[in-house]
């Protein structure tokens, strides 16, 4: 089942696609897509409708797949290929560190370029919707605890993130530096997590392919390994690492994005993401 939220932003109602991939609109069956939609009894309540028994919904824009995320988790240096582009050594356990849920936008919003901006790069990333209270969980039972998957553009500013001081947040939160979606795909149309392709381009030339087989520490993994330090609830968003290919990391010379161009990125089966780069708005 693929879920979709659409409408402008902060008006978003719910979706779901249908066998023709028409979006169907499921407002007078839940309020939203959030934590309440995302339990094991809420989804399998949805995937028993008659999807052409709903309205179509005058879609439009797509908003991002989960509402009010509670937590933006995400993972760095997750593919031993982009450590090695970035200068590091593959780490020894996750390296973990929060993006703000404000940053969140749909997967098609523009992505704003910050004042101040020297270094905004891309990265393309498996993000995992936590649909079920997860603490100390074992990685055997992890999955379980899964709603879904989507396509997260994990868009930072590497120059805020490594040259301003502190942790990596600050050059992972501007506004739009969060896109979702355009599915949450649940996670029994997804067996396997670890054997997913994805790709990314910039101004159509193909800066970023890989697997997801090529993570350092699974999906399972990271499930386990972060509850056992927070709690994981209904609507958290895990964005689990990205591929080499990163603008830092090109070579001879690194290359940053600027307003004006595009990046169009996907995900097998979960979906592609197309935005343009503007200007920070005041």
């Amino acid at each position: 089942m693929k879920l979709v939220r659409w409408g402008e932003p902060g008006r978003e109602r719910p979706g779901l696609l249908d066998a023709r991939g028409e979006v169907r609109d499921l407002s007078g069956v839940v309020a939203d897509i959030g934590c309440e939609t995302l339990s094991d009894e809420g989804l399998a309540r949805l995937a028993a409708l008659d999807a052409a028994s709903l309205p179509l919904a005058d879609a439009g824009r797509i908003g991002p797949c989960v509402a009010r995320a509670g937590k933006f988790i995400c993972v760095g240096l997750n593919y031993a290929d982009h450590a090695r582009e970035a200068g590091k050594e593959p780490p020894a356990e996750p390296i973990l560190f929060m993006k703000a849920t404000s940053a969140i936008c749909g997967p098609n919003d523009d992505i704003e370029i910050p004042r101040a901006s020297l270094k905004a790069d891309w990265e393309v990333e498996l993000g995992v919707v936590i649909g079920k209270r997860a603490k100390y969980v074992g990685e055997g039972d992890a999955l379980e605890h899964v709603a879904g998957y989507c396509v997260v553009n994990d868009v930072s500013e590497r120059a805020f993130q490594s040259e301003r001081g502190g942790q990596w947040t600050k050059g992972k939160s501007h506004d739009t530096f969060g896109p979702l979606g355009p599915w949450l795909v649940t996670r029994d149309e997804v067996p396997d997590p670890q054997s997913l392709r994805l790709w990314l381009d910039v101004d159509g030339v193909r800066r970023q392919d890989g697997t997801t087989a090529d993570m350092i520490f699974k999906v399972a993994v990271l499930i386990s390994y972060i509850s056992q330090f927070m709690t994981l609830q209904p609507g958290d968003v895990i964005a689990t690492g990205t591929p080499a290919g990163v603008g830092m990391g090109l070579r001879p010379e690194p290359v940053f994005l600027r307003p004006g161009q595009r990046i169009d990125l996907g995900i097998e089966g979960l979906g592609e993401q197309h935005q343009t780069t503007i200007a920070a708005a005041g």
